[in-house]
């Protein structure tokens, strides 16, 4: 939706300006002069006709700039980006199993979220630059110096309606939205990955291992068991030259011998 109304607006635009020449001599006047633009704003092959307070002699003019390239890479990106979350809904609601298998499609869905990101923010950024262009270049008061009948003082040349732009300012709002949206959607995809399950399976892992070896170290066996000594009553354990349990205690002297 944020996709749609980001090309929508600056896609569809089309807008225009009025202008109103009053020469000396009043036949030669023209009060409505009407200069109409629209996407891509290819401004230099706008033309209209304007007086030159000369007698019936009119001039022919054209507004100046190209902005096409701006606005045709943000029209662009908005598209193929409504284009990609229409594929990737029906991916995700049709085909989750295929969508999960070998972990193939989560990292596609990351790597194209991660370009889109910073596709909406360059294109973003290029089509504000070029819609300030294109607000100068259509100001009325810059257009009328474009007029030789308004460089003389005996005329007057003034503006009668400006071109609305609200359209084209949302369209910006929305592109910036979009690289905020997609951007904040890194991390939902990233997650889809494995690499962020996985990175926390390792730490507990460490800390099994730690607790392993930890046990392993000596304090995993029974202190007071069977090689201890202690494990019969009346009895004192020690550990023989050899590695056995010597026994001390009321068994007597046939006991010992046994034992050695």
């Amino acid at each position: 939706l944020f996709a749609i109304f980001a090309f929508a607006t600056c896609g569809g635009y089309s807008g225009g300006l009025r202008l109103s020449v009053d020469c000396a001599n009043k036949s030669e006047s023209d009060l409505n002069i009407d200069i109409a633009f629209a996407y891509p704003f290819r401004l230099h092959q706008v033309n209209f006709d304007a007086p030159t307070c000369e007698g019936k002699h009119r001039e022919k003019l054209s507004l100046i700039g190209d902005f096409s390239s701006s606005a045709e890479f943000f029209v662009t990106i908005a598209v193929f980006a409504f284009l990609y979350s229409l594929a990737a809904t029906v991916v995700y609601i049709f085909f989750q199993n295929k969508y999960r298998e070998n972990n193939r499609g989560p990292l596609v869905d990351f790597i194209v979220t991660v370009v889109f990101s910073f596709l909406w923010l360059v294109g973003s950024s290029a089509w504000a630059k070029g819609l300030s262009d294109v607000k100068i270049a259509t100001d009325p008061d810059e257009v009328l110096l474009l007029m030789s009948a308004c460089k003389q003082q005996s005329n007057k040349c003034l503006p009668v309606r400006s071109p609305v732009m609200s359209s084209l300012n949302t369209s910006v709002v929305f592109g910036f939205l979009n690289f905020i949206l997609w951007a904040g959607n890194i991390w939902f995809v990233f997650k889809e990955t494995g690499w962020h399950s996985s990175g926390q399976r390792h730490a507990p892992d460490a800390m099994e291992k730690q607790s392993s070896s930890y046990n392993q170290g000596g304090y995993n066996q029974d202190s007071y068991g069977p090689a201890g000594g202690y494990n019969q009553p009346g009895s004192y354990g020690q550990v023989g030259e050899y590695g056995q349990s010597q026994s001390y205690g009321q068994s007597g002297p046939t006991s010992f011998a046994n034992q050695i």
